[in-house]
């Protein structure tokens, strides 16, 4: 999937790249006199739990010291995987714009700092100045994780982050969410027991009055819950805008395959200290699904690039899921050539993870790398 921050419009993308510079900065003072073995060793118990092996009826993030090392280690990853799947609910719906943002389960806010990239603050300009800034709120059940992203948030240049209400809750059976424009649930359904999730994606759903965005890990477990949430969004009456073309059975088979996209994280070298890696960047694999109230204006692509492009002598293979259509429905690979002109150019740029129109239109933005 390309850059959320070059799919947006000039404006956007400018304050999207300042949210992300703000952001590293925020954390890299964080981290600032947290000794490297004492942030190494949290990360490793973390990584376990992040990987969602365990359920767990406790917050995972229990003091201040873990709540750094995971800012560290996922909040960057976090942040630009949610920003990728906001940028394509937001190519899908161009005229969404939510007076309300409640993201649940949201830790130490990094969905809230992926919609202040995205969508702005909901004023003129993108960053508030124009008009009120969106009313945002997390909920969380790790006090520590709140009282950081409150820390962090304050030193945004985001109206919306700034103004955030940061409010503790036991998350799961028994919920209950305040109604908002926008709901996000993002990398939390793997930290909750099967009943929970459950209450958790319905209570979403009641809760959205335009949309619900959640997204989790790009593993085949990782897939299996958002295909679940996704089934309980359908089910509750929203349309499903992205990725999918469509709102019927995913096409693929859960024991052979999983749909899951990548958005390319630069890593900065405190980043790299604390993860212990020596590349510049990494790819983090997510999956997603974004889902809409009837009544919003939007529609869904003609089809979805699943696959990374196989581009070879005068042709574009695209592994594409489709609509329902039964000729051309379903999972099916297009090939495009040069002789197709425009919707060959089209092809040759086009990345795993956009819109894919047909040749006769082009690739829109998605959620993952170039």
């Amino acid at each position: 999937m390309p850059d959320p921050r070059t799919a947006l419009r000039p404006a956007a993308r400018t304050a999207s790249r300042r949210t992300d510079e703000e952001l590293r900065a925020a954390l890299a003072g964080l981290l600032d006199g947290l000794p490297p073995r004492q942030a190494a060793g949290a990360v490793e118990r973390l990584i376990g739990s992040y990987r969602g092996k365990v359920p767990t009826h406790a917050p995972v993030l229990r003091d201040r010291a873990d709540v750094a090392a995971y800012a560290a280690y996922r909040m960057p990853a976090t942040f630009g995987a949610v920003r990728a799947a906001l940028a394509a609910l937001a190519d899908r719906a161009p005229g969404l714009a939510p007076d309300t943002h409640l993201d649940v389960g949201g830790g130490t806010g990094a969905a809230v700092w992926a919609a202040a990239a995205v969508l702005g603050d909901g004023g003129g300009d993108g960053r508030g100045s124009g008009g009120r800034a969106r009313e945002t709120t997390v909920v969380d059940w790790a006090e520590p994780a709140l009282a950081v992203g409150r820390e962090l948030a304050a030193a945004s240049g985001s109206a919306a982050l700034r103004g955030a209400r940061w409010r503790r809750e036991r998350i799961g059976v028994g919920t209950r969410l305040p109604e908002a424009g926008l709901v996000t649930v993002s990398y939390v359904l793997n930290e909750l027991a099967e009943d929970d999730r459950r209450a958790l994606v319905e209570a979403a759903a009641a809760a959205a009055r335009d949309a619900v965005v959640v997204v989790e890990p790009g593993t085949p477990d990782g897939y299996r819950r958002i295909i679940e949430a996704r089934g309980r969004l359908i089910d509750a009456g929203l349309r499903v805008l992205a990725p999918c073309p469509h709102s019927a059975a995913c096409p693929m088979e859960p024991a052979a395959d999983w749909c899951h996209f990548a958005a390319r994280i630069s890593r900065s070298s405190l980043h790299r200290q604390v993860k212990g890696g020596s590349l510049a960047y990494e790819d983090e694999k997510f999956s997603y699904v974004a889902a809409v109230r009837p009544g919003t204006d939007g529609a869904p692509a003609g089809a979805r690039i699943v696959r990374k492009p196989q581009i070879r002598k005068g042709q574009v293979l695209l592994e594409l899921c489709a609509g329902p259509d039964p000729e051309r429905g379903g999972l099916r690979r297009e090939t495009v050539t040069k002789r197709q002109g425009a919707g060959y150019r089209a092809a040759r740029d086009a990345a795993w993870g956009d819109a894919w129109d047909g040749a006769g239109g082009d690739a829109r933005d998605g959620a993952g790398e170039r």
